[in-house]
């Protein structure tokens, strides 16, 4: 009997000392939709993907490049959890009664400016009777058109679009055009590199809109609250190392763009580093509620959505930490 007893003992101490099998850690793959092509602007995705940030938190991400609103009808029919995606398609969404939620705030600036070679443009008014180049009426560029001219009291046929697809930096470097709507926090950098100097006007300095960010849907928010947080925490932590160092950052990306190596090094970090002035960085992710209202405003006057749409049923600052 003693024997037994004995065995046992021991069956029940080497057990317990021998090594256990890893917990399975259950694993949320997402395809991110991106809404443009591999760009340094998407560094703080790079780095949380690169440095493990996502995996940690049981999310296994690729990136989607295809245009916002793909996205965010993904998001809306429930396909994919989250995509980025500025204010205005938020909005857009909730009137097609898309049930799309806006839950951290990437720019807190609307990164659209006006660019101009035209001399007698000085201030933004001189834009009245003017040809305005931009890739088309839709998305953030014409949004951002229409906002600046609301800005300053004109009308919208006070000015004349030009619908030129993206290729901004080409017309205003062959002369065909010599204003332009682009991002803020990079056409004008590339034409500088040029030698091509031109007087802007960042929309920021005169309308607050609602702006780039990442975006759930209302389901996920209640059925998986976890997921948006594990998100938001992986995707936080790659901001706040993107910030506290650009170069690293950097040197990282060059891992999932494709020849960046091979860019001007100098102009694509002076595209960075305009872009990381844009971010909502205190606290991050933090949504203003002035900004909701003002893009309610426009939208409204564009005609675009109706008195259903209410601002604060499109965007959360639950999961802000």
């Amino acid at each position: 009997m003693k024997r037994i007893l004995l065995f046992l003992i021991t069956i029940l101490l080497v057990t317990a000392c021998a090594p256990q099998p890893a917990a399975v850690v259950q694993t949320t793959q997402i395809a991110l939709p991106m809404g443009y092509i591999p760009n340094i602007q998407f560094a703080p995705f790079y780095v949380a993907l690169d440095k493990g940030y996502f995996a940690e938190n049981g999310i296994e991400l690729t990136f989607d490049y295809s245009f916002e609103t793909d996205g965010i009808a993904l998001v809306g029919a429930g396909k994919t959890p989250f995509s980025l995606a500025s204010g205005e398609q938020v909005m857009l969404a909730r009137q097609q009664e898309l049930p799309i939620k806006y839950v951290f705030t990437w720019y807190k600036d609307y990164p659209i400016s006006l660019i101009t070679t035209d001399p007698t443009i000085i201030k933004l008014k001189d834009i009245k009777g003017k040809q305005i180049a931009l890739p088309g009426l839709y998305g953030a560029n014409y949004i951002g058109a229409q906002a600046l001219i609301y800005a300053i009291g004109l009308q919208p046929e006070d000015v004349k679009f030009s619908s030129i697809g993206y290729t901004q930096i080409e017309a205003i470097l062959s002369g065909t055009e010599t204003s332009a709507i682009v991002y803020s926090n990079n056409e004008p950098i590339l034409l500088a590199s040029q030698g091509v100097e031109t007087h802007n006007f960042d929309l920021a300095d005169y309308y607050n809109l609602a702006s780039n960010g990442i975006v759930t849907n209302e389901d996920t928010i209640k059925n998986d609250p976890a997921l948006v947080r594990a998100f938001l925490d992986a995707f936080s932590k790659g901001l706040a190392d993107t910030v506290a160092d650009p170069d690293a950052a950097y040197e990282i990306s060059k891992k999932y763009i494709e020849n960046l190596d091979q860019a001007d090094e100098s102009v694509q970090k002076q595209i960075l580093n305009a872009s990381i002035s844009m971010w909502q960085l205190e606290p991050y992710g933090f949504t203003d509620q002035a900004n909701w209202s003002n893009m309610l405003v426009l939208l409204k006057d564009m005609g675009l959505i109706s008195d259903s749409v209410v601002p604060t049923d499109a965007y959360t600052n639950e999961f802000i930490r």
